[in-house]
């Protein structure tokens, strides 16, 4: 029988991916990137074909030097993972376990509580502040068993962040035994002076862990690449328990590619940073509440039956467009809609606007 906890986890359920019987679906449910991956990216992939049947360098030593150089960070303090999941996983195997606790804000990602309950640990949803989250009501919830401290910045799903400054000072207040995790899974995205990663902090604090992934602007989801970049100490653990060969080697070579081609991730920033206002004012246009965001997707917000949420949903479906809905995020009432094409973002608007006027 499995430890009684581990049927306590609802399951992680990712965003809808095909509908019976149709030919095309548009798929703006899981926050994928709009362009796809960099040619150079593929490339790679594809070369490392002939060389399947041998494992993969299991200190994935080339891409953490490409990422260093890219970032001016310590290789030896860069730990990669199977995505960012792994490492939420096992920042929460090493660090806490029975009578801890592990914060994160309401409606944060759903692996932090995952993880949280999979090693017998207690999650705590703190409350947030307009959709964003709070750092007082952070401190405010933290206690002696406190262990790890989870924050998505810019958050999924809300799409809000908190600045570098507001980061620090609540880092400040925090205990110097807890650690604070700052997911920064759409950091790429973010077009704004006040914001930064994390990667500073995690350059000197010790209790500093920050996450980034490849599956977001540098479109290699399907290859699940991450990295965590914290102290020598945090590294060496993260070592000591990770898979022994976890990123595998046509993941490497893409991850490393995609890194060095430039002229992609600016395309896919630009791309990005031009159809998400458009698509949030275009949205709003329609009588919707659109919540402010800076990552590739919007939050958007219906009323009551029969224009509610669920409505909205399936509605797009039929007309082949997938979006996600947000009940398991505590925001029933909300729909979360990923940066398309232009094709898919006008196709989604244009959909919404048929839903609002009808009857």
């Amino acid at each position: 029988m499995p430890h009684a906890h581990i049927l306590d986890i609802a399951p992680y359920v990712g965003g809808e991916a095909a509908i019976a019987g149709a030919q095309r679906v548009i798929r703006l449910a899981s926050n994928e990137s709009a362009l796809g991956p960099s040619a150079r990216a593929m490339a790679a992939y594809r070369a490392q074909a002939a060389d399947l049947f041998r494992y993969p360098d299991g200190g994935s030593t080339e891409l953490r030097r490409a990422i260093a150089a890219r970032y001016s960070l310590d290789a030896e303090r860069i730990v990669c993972g199977t995505g960012s999941d792994e490492l939420i996983s096992l920042l929460a195997r090493c660090y806490v376990g029975p009578g801890d606790e592990v914060l994160y804000s309401r409606h944060g990602f759903l692996m932090y509580p995952i993880a949280a309950q999979a090693v017998g640990a207690t999650p705590v949803a703190v409350p947030e502040l307009n959709l964003t989250a709070d750092p007082d009501a952070i401190l405010a919830h933290v206690t002696p068993r406190t262990r790890l401290i989870f924050l998505a910045n810019p958050n999924n799903p809300t799409g809000t962040y908190l600045s570098r400054d507001v980061v620090r000072r609540l880092h400040q207040k925090l205990p110097a035994d807890a650690i604070l995790v700052l997911d920064a899974a759409y950091a790429e995205f973010v077009d704004r002076n006040d914001y930064e990663s994390g990667l500073e902090l995690a350059e000197h604090a010790p209790n500093v862990v920050m996450l980034r992934t490849f599956s977001k602007i540098h479109a290699l989801a399907g290859l699940r690449v991450g990295w965590a970049y914290g102290s020598a100490a945090i590294a060496d653990v993260l070592n000591r328990t990770r898979g022994t060969f976890n990123v595998g080697l046509p993941a490497q070579a893409a991850a490393v590619a995609s890194l060095a081609d430039t002229e992609a991730l600016q395309r896919a920033f630009d791309h990005n940073n031009r159809w998400r206002p458009w698509l949030e004012d275009a949205i709003r246009a329609l009588g919707f509440e659109v919540n402010p965001a800076v990552a590739n997707f919007v939050l958007v917000k219906f009323g009551k039956p029969p224009k509610h949420a669920d409505d909205a949903r399936e509605f797009l479906k039929s007309r082949a467009i997938l979006v996600r809905q947000m009940g398991a995020y505590n925001l029933p009432e909300y729909l979360r809609i990923t940066v398309g094409t232009e094709e898919e973002n006008r196709a989604v608007v244009a959909a919404l606007a048929e839903f609002a006027a009808a009857k």
